[in-house]
């Protein structure tokens, strides 16, 4: 019998309000409140709150916390302190594929919050617990992912819209954390998976309802997980099974930046640097549709009639009013270059672009 879906704390919050219901990443799930395009266009001109409590949520605590997570992950947490946030990820220690990525917050000097995908918590508790003994670091890794829930309010007027509602929610710098006690007792990060401004609640569970029904009463739009996901695609972000995941390292997929070799050994180092000394075979790339048809994942990328590649992601751009796409292609494909995506049979004309699509006004 296969596992139930677990559901959000808002749960109820949302089937009073009539929302779309679907599985994502063993979660029941809004899908959408009123429609995708509309949610999507909410954020892009004012600001929306999503409920994106199917993130996981791990606490590593300790004063081995630091070197636990630096050798568990990609990026160099000597370039943030207390009090900021960093993006990065967890590699498989055979063959460097992308485990997950993940943001962390660095909520106190010697405690953490990992945010990993959903599925993938306990995968990233027991790899951060690996680690840990590894290093010889004195820390705890706890998934705490049922104790609380994460709020994620987005758009060029999400903090206009909280200031007066959570003040200090509405302050917290870009990639900042903050701990909040107004109205409940958690923390707001100023992060995001929309390529808008916006900030992060992570609230514990019993608050979240009263917390989500002040969000509204501010005039902040509920939206549901489809527009997260065409606003991410806008942005050019990757998703996890899609852009990230088996057989896909950090050099195939990007940003150059997410991986610091200079930082000292961490886990899946040494196949990652095999592969940076012999060159990647292939990059994610953006693909720029001339007209409004979808291409969608798996649809085969063709340069002068010959397949180089796959679409990984792809949508309808609402805000560019055409269809757009990402792909892993040869690193000789050079941007502006004329491609056609295998569209159900139909030759689509397309044209190599660097994401993001959208870029924040």
């Amino acid at each position: 019998m296969a596992d139930p879906l677990r559901r959000s704390p808002l749960d109820a919050e949302h089937r009073a309000l009539g929302a779309r219901m679907a599985e994502f990443g063993g979660w029941e799930m809004p899908i959408q409140f009123t429609s995708v395009l509309e949610e999507h266009r909410a954020c892009r001109e004012d600001a929306v709150v999503f409920d994106v409590s199917h993130l996981g949520s791990v606490r590593v605590e300790g004063p081995g916390a630091f070197d636990a997570l630096q050798w568990a992950l990609t990026n160099d947490l000597r370039r943030i302190e207390t009090g900021k946030a960093q993006y990065t990820q967890l590699l498989d220690p055979d063959d460097a594929h992308v485990v997950d990525d993940i943001i962390v917050w660095w909520v106190e000097p010697e405690a953490f919050l990992v945010m990993p995908n959903a599925s993938n918590t306990a995968g990233v508790t027991t790899a951060i617990a690996e680690a840990a003994a590894r290093v010889d670091a004195a820390s705890q890794s706890e998934d705490i992912t049922a104790s609380r829930a994460v709020l994620a309010v987005q758009g060029p007027k999400a903090r206009q819209r909280l200031a007066g509602v959570l003040d200090d929610a509405a302050a917290v710098p870009h990639f900042g954390v903050r701990s909040i006690r107004d109205g409940f007792d958690g923390y707001a990060a100023g992060t995001g998976y929309t390529g808008e401004d916006g900030v992060e609640l992570h609230a514990p569970a019993a608050a979240a309802p009263a917390v989500w029904r002040r969000l509204l009463d501010a005039g902040i739009r509920p939206a549901g997980l489809g527009a997260r996901d065409t606003l991410r695609l806008e942005a050019g972000l990757p998703l996890h099974g899609h852009e990230l995941g088996p057989g896909i390292t950090p050099l195939q997929a990007g940003p150059a930046w997410v991986v610091r070799f200079d930082k000292g050994a961490f886990r899946g180092e040494a196949p990652l640097q095999a592969e940076r000394e012999r060159g990647v075979t292939r990059k994610l790339r953006g693909l720029l549709g001339e007209d409004r048809q979808v291409p969608r994942a798996g649809c085969p990328v063709l340069v002068d009639g010959v397949p180089v590649g796959e679409v990984t992601s792809g949508n309808f751009s609402p805000t560019l009013g055409r269809g757009i796409a990402l792909a892993f292609l040869p690193p000789d494909v050079a941007d502006a270059t004329q491609v056609t995506i295998d569209v159900r049979g139909r030759a689509v004309p397309a044209t190599v672009v660097r994401p993001p699509f959208v870029r924040r006004q």
